[in-house]
């Protein structure tokens, strides 16, 4: 009797993870962004493990500048450059497309995994919150650069920046279609419209980037976004304030 008993034990746990296989298979079919071994698709919708993925680009270039290639993405892959803790070797540079959101200056050039998550903010974040909030589109984002050889905050000693790497990219202004700036500075403290779309678009890139800084996060940042792709591994934690 008793190994009758064990053997429906073990009947009834076989069943309850074929059971499990199952809705894992059939959500892994609807959302395969949800599964963390799924490849990383910019024409999919933002998923559970998108970011992980971005952030896991790092070190892959030939693989990231794949991805931007099948999503059609414009753009020009640099040459490597900087040396040391500041040396960069996968920084592209968008070209002009006609309908996307353009980086102002132009010249910017962040690692690729960067791009990949900002193209994938503008069209899946930032362009449906101005859509629905303004019912117009972003035509410009003003920004304050990406690589800078330097430590954190500018300090003497201590971690270098994921700006060393070009692996961030620090977000300043939006400017609308009729020419309108919506500005991080001037607008995030307010309680209308600019400061809605601003919270919007902050929330959003949380689940892009390994790392997003925004006023609520300190003094240093009350004129900007810091977005980053800092390599943390695979359960690293991720900052978002």
């Amino acid at each position: 009797m008793r190994r009758l008993h064990l053997t429906l034990r073990r009947l009834l746990w076989l069943a309850a993870f074929a059971c499990l296989a199952l809705l894992a298979y059939g959500a892994m079919r609807q959302r395969p962004q949800d599964m963390p071994w799924t490849p990383l698709d910019l024409d999919q919708p933002v998923g559970l493990f998108t970011g992980r993925k971005l952030a896991a680009l790092t070190g892959d270039a030939a693989g990231c500048r794949a991805l931007l290639d099948r999503a059609g993405v414009d753009y020009v892959a640099m040459k490597a450059g900087g040396a040391d803790q500041c040396r960069y070797a996968d920084a592209v540079r968008l070209r002009a497309e006609a309908g996307a959101i353009g980086l102002v200056p132009a010249a910017v050039a962040p690692s690729c995994p960067v791009i990949a998550a900002l193209k994938l903010w503008e069209w899946q974040m930032v362009q449906p919150a101005a859509e629905r909030v303004y019912g117009q589109p972003v035509r410009s984002i003003r920004h304050f650069g990406s690589y800078s050889c330097r430590r954190i905050y500018g300090r003497g000693q201590g971690d270098f920046s994921e700006h060393a790497t070009a692996d961030a990219i620090d977000v300043a202004a939006f400017v609308l279609k009729d020419g309108r700036q919506v500005s991080v500075l001037k607008d995030w403290k307010g309680t209308g419209k600019d400061a809605d779309f601003l919270r919007a678009v902050r929330d959003g890139a949380c689940g892009l980037f390994s790392t997003v800084l925004s006023p609520d996060y300190n003094a240093a940042h009350r004129d900007h976004f810091h977005l980053d792709q800092a390599e943390r591994g695979a359960m690293g934690g991720r900052a978002c304030r």
